[in-house]
This record gives C-alpha cells, structure tokens and sequence, in this order.
C-alpha cells in the first residue's frame, strides 16, 4: 500500500510504501504499482503510529458497566446519597453498583458506614480515583467475604471489624465480584480513531490467565493495536503477533514500602528473568526509595519510572545519567488542578508533574493516557503537554515525541523510513493547522494503520 503527498514527519520525502508489515520505500512522486491500494494524503501530516504507554485496557472497557462519582459530577455527602438510590432504582434486583472516580472531595472518606447509610442492601463497591482503593458496603462486605480475609490490605477498624476499605487488593476482590465482560473490542476501536497503534498494559500482578485473555483478544482482533504488556517475572510469553510482554510493574504505598534491601531484591529477581521493571512513583519518598533500590540492584535496559508525579530538581542529574525513563501524564495537572491547589503543599508545587525541566535536563521521557484514571485521548495530552505552566510545557514536535517512542524504549523515537514497522497515523490536517489547536486531531485521523494493515479510515477516504 501507499500513501502519498503526504507531510511525512522527520522527512523531506511525500510519499511512503509498505508491503506486509514493514515499510519498503520512501521517496517523492512515487505512483502506486499495479494493484496496489493508495491513500492520497492531501497534504495531511503523516506520522509514526501513536503508542499509549500506560494505560489499563480491562478497566477502561468495563466503564460502561460502571458510573462516575467524581468531583465533576457529585458534590456532597447528600448528592452522593440520591446519586446511589437512583441507580438503585433503576437496576434490577441483585446487581451490584459499580461505582468510579471518586474523590475525597466529594463526602469525605468513604467507608461502609456511609454507603450502608445510602442502600443497606444492594452491594455497592467504589473505587477511588488513585486506583489504589476499593470501598465496600456491609452488602458487599457480606457478599465477598470480607470479614474472613486476611490480606494486609485490609482496613480495620480497632475492634477488628473491616471498615469497608481495601487498599491494593484489585485481585482479591475481582475474583469475588460477578464477573464483568469488557468490551475491548470497543476500546480498541476508539483508540484507532485516535491514531493509537499501540498500547502498553500497565496493571500490576497480571496472572498467567489475565495475560493470555489479553493475547487472546489480540490474536482474535478485538484489540487491533499491538500490546505490550507488563506482567510479574515468571509469566510466560502466549507467542501470539502484536503482543509482547513487558517490564514488571511494581507498586509502592508510603503506608508499606518495603526495605530497600526487600526492593532490591525484587529488582533483581525482575532482572534475572531478563524483564526490566517499571515502579509506580508518585511521592517523594517513594521516587527516592526506588532510584536507592536500583543503583544497588542495577540499572538494566528499560527500567522506567511510571508517573513521576514529584521530582525533586536534587535528582534530575541522577535521573538522566541513569538512563531511566520517565513515563508520565501531563494532563494530570490540567484535569486535577482543583484537586492539586488543595491538597499539594505549596512547596511541592514546582516538583509536581514535572515535563519541560525533565527534557532541559536531559531526562528520557514519555507518556501514557493512564486511562481509565485519566483521559484516554492522547491528543489532550498533547495539547496539555504544550501549554502547562512557564518552563514545563513543551513544543507540539516534543509532545507528540511522547507518543511516538518504541514500545519497550518508550523514550526512542520511531521513523517512517525503509525496515521500520508500518505502524502509522494520518492526520487530514498540515501540521502549522494542529499547532493552533492540538486536541483538535482527535478529529482529524484520516487513517490509522497496524502491522501493514488499515484498521481505521476516515469518512472521506
């Protein structure tokens, strides 16, 4: 196939070819061969496909059998309250209440008090926008078998009761609750109309079945896009095309960090599986905690620091000459601005999601939606990545970079030259025309193309 009269990124060239799924040609003036498909880009901007390096596919599907309790939408204990008894009147007997999104702004800190004050005997579960966080009501508690459950995760209340809350127990819960049916089918085809071609499945402590339902959905098409897929050191490849397994994901609480030497040694058990590690960093202390642990462990190959939401300028050398990359959100400050004014201390404020200082610096970056705990459409992080605060926005050529990295060296940019995979989006739009408003190309996909083949096309194409 061809796609020609194109303004191909990084090139002088107009026009590129591909056969299978790998680019043969680029080049000026090229005509299409004799049976072969040709896309006529009129000028629009061409570029190495979009790669989403941090997202959570199965809970970004299963929103639609959920409901938002966020800032945005319930204001109040009271709102909260009419907001569970109208869904409870709506939904059949039986079925749990799903709820997403909240925030301890909305009521306070929920526990099973307060939901069993909103409905006594539907199960009702809420999850807190962090992800860290599960609260259940006595229903749901009853129904799981809280009371009998053991996990460190458990919160308690001084006699020993449960108060309702789960902290990190994602796996235990799921393994209780009727099962969802995610639709990653349609997940996948939203992410192509927004020129995603690939994604990196960053939820921790995948088990072996998690990880060959994911393969699965990739080898039968319902995921279109290539996965790349975190997962523990001993969870073995599926083999399957588009799909590759990736760095160990480890998650820090500064309620239960672990000893450095304890850490360390996860690092290194990641390491001797061939696997690099990816650490969940969102607070001083346990960024700190992690660059100890890996200067005694060793840095191997695609180690990466997920989110970075504080870093301290003290370690911004460090970080670089590590060679660490930073896979962070920067639309987090844009859509939790609220959130942040009240809650970080003023003198954190210039070490909070930190961008245009971690690329002066020389630090290796990237970017990751973060979806469903954050807006699943890239192009808004583009855009917010272009007009954060004096001295950490970025140019729309380096935030589009954030994207554009290799899946497993998400920091290394990928070309549309001869040998490179041919994974592509085409925008309808000339790139001084996206510079005005980058969100805007979320409409402007003409085409996205995976492993050779067009898995979206716009209306005129």
């Amino acid at each position: 196939m061809l796609i020609r009269r194109a303004r191909v990124l990084g090139s002088e060239h107009t026009d590129v070819r591909w056969r299978g799924d790998l680019i043969v040609e680029s080049g000026t003036g090229l005509r299409p061969l004799p049976g072969e498909d040709d896309l006529d880009a009129r000028g629009g901007w061409l570029l190495p496909g979009l790669h989403n390096h941090h997202i959570h596919l199965r809970a970004l599907a299963v929103r639609a059998d959920s409901v938002s309790l966020s800032p945005d939408r319930v204001a109040g204990r009271a709102q909260l309250i009419a907001e569970l008894r109208r869904l409870d009147a709506e939904l059949p007997a039986g079925r749990w209440i799903r709820g997403i999104d909240y925030h301890d702004s909305v009521a306070g800190a929920l526990d099973r008090r307060l939901l069993d004050h909103a409905l006594p005997t539907r199960p009702i579960r809420v999850q807190h926008r962090s992800g860290a966080l599960w609260t259940l009501n006595s229903a749901a508690c009853a129904a799981v078998g809280l009371d009998g459950c053991t996990a460190t995760g458990v919160e308690r209340e001084p006699d020993g009761r449960p108060t309702g809350r789960l902290w990190r127990l994602d796996s235990w819960l799921g393994a209780r609750v009727p099962p969802l049916s995610p639709d990653l089918a349609q997940v996948s085809a939203h992410a192509a109309r927004h020129g995603i071609t690939g994604f990196t499945e960053a939820t921790p402590e995948l088990t072996q079945a998690d990880v060959a339902a994911l393969a699965a959905a990739v080898s039968e098409g319902r995921i279109a896009q290539r996965l790349h897929c975190m997962a523990p050191p001993a969870i073995t490849d599926p083999r399957v095309a588009r799909f590759t397994l990736g760095p160990t994901k480890i998650l820090l609480d500064d309620q239960a960090l672990p000893t450095l030497d304890a850490f360390t040694d996860t690092i290194r058990a990641a390491h001797a599986a061939h696997r690099p590690v990816a650490v969940h960093c969102v607070t001083r202390v346990q960024l700190i905690l992690t660059l100890a642990a890996l200067a005694a462990a060793g840095i191997a190959p695609g180690d990466r620091i997920e989110h970075g939401a504080i870093i301290p300028d003290t370690v911004l050398e460090h970080l670089r000459d590590s060679a660490l990359t930073v896979v962070t959100q920067p639309h987090f400050p844009i859509e939790r601005a609220a959130q942040y004014a009240r809650e970080v201390p003023r003198d954190d404020r210039a070490d909070l999601w930190r961008l245009g200082s971690l690329r002066r610096a020389g630090v290796a970056i990237a970017a990751g939606t973060d979806a469903p705990f954050g807006d699943p459409d890239p192009w808004r992080v583009v855009a917010a990545a272009t007009t954060r605060r004096a001295g950490e926005s970025i140019s729309l050529p380096e935030a589009l970079a954030l994207f554009l990295g290799r899946a497993e060296r998400p920091a290394r940019p990928r070309t549309l030259r001869p040998g490179a995979r041919a994974d592509l989006t085409l925008l309808s739009a000339a790139p001084e025309d996206l510079a005005r408003d980058p969100a805007a190309a979320a409409d402007l996909v003409a085409a996205t193309v995976v492993a050779g083949r067009p898995v979206h096309l716009g209306a005129d194409r």
